[in-house]
């Protein structure tokens, strides 16, 4: 002998099958994370558009401006980002743009989940934002 020995049962190749049985877990997982991440990712860019609403509607002079300015600036907010919403809703509270006041934007919509991830997984997700924003109490009160 050659000082090696050789045991009954060798581990030859116990590797190669244990990568070969693990591999699907391990990528499962990553798209999990990656599906999570793009979910978290579209609730900051619902909750930027709800912010970018509010503050439009706060710059307006009458609540009719208000609440059109809010709905193309969270539009515009969900396209340039290139958000995957569905039927977005844009809600404006405006206090009657009394100065001082705070206005409030709720933006809603329904996620894709097969459109979020680029996996083709089935399902929506309604994702939300509320945004606050106070109108200048500086701000002259004539139209």
């Amino acid at each position: 002998m050659t000082g090696r020995t050789r045991l009954a049962g060798s581990d030859r190749g116990s590797a190669a099958v244990e990568l070969v049985l693990l591999t699907p877990l391990l990528v499962l997982v990553m798209l999990v994370v990656v599906a999570f991440g793009l979910l978290a990712d579209a609730r900051l860019v619902v909750n930027d558009a709800a912010h970018q609403a509010a503050r439009a509607a706060s710059l307006a002079r009458t609540e009719g401006a208000a609440r059109s300015d809010a709905q193309k600036a969270a539009r515009a907010a969900l396209h340039a980002a290139g958000a995957s919403c569905a039927h977005p809703q844009v809600r404006v509270r405006t206090g009657h743009l009394q100065p001082g006041a705070t206005v409030t934007a709720h933006v809603t919509c329904t996620a894709d989940l097969g459109h979020l991830s680029g996996t083709g997984l089935p399902g929506h997700v309604p994702v939300d934002g509320t945004a606050y924003s106070v109108i200048d109490t500086y701000r002259s009160a004539i139209s």
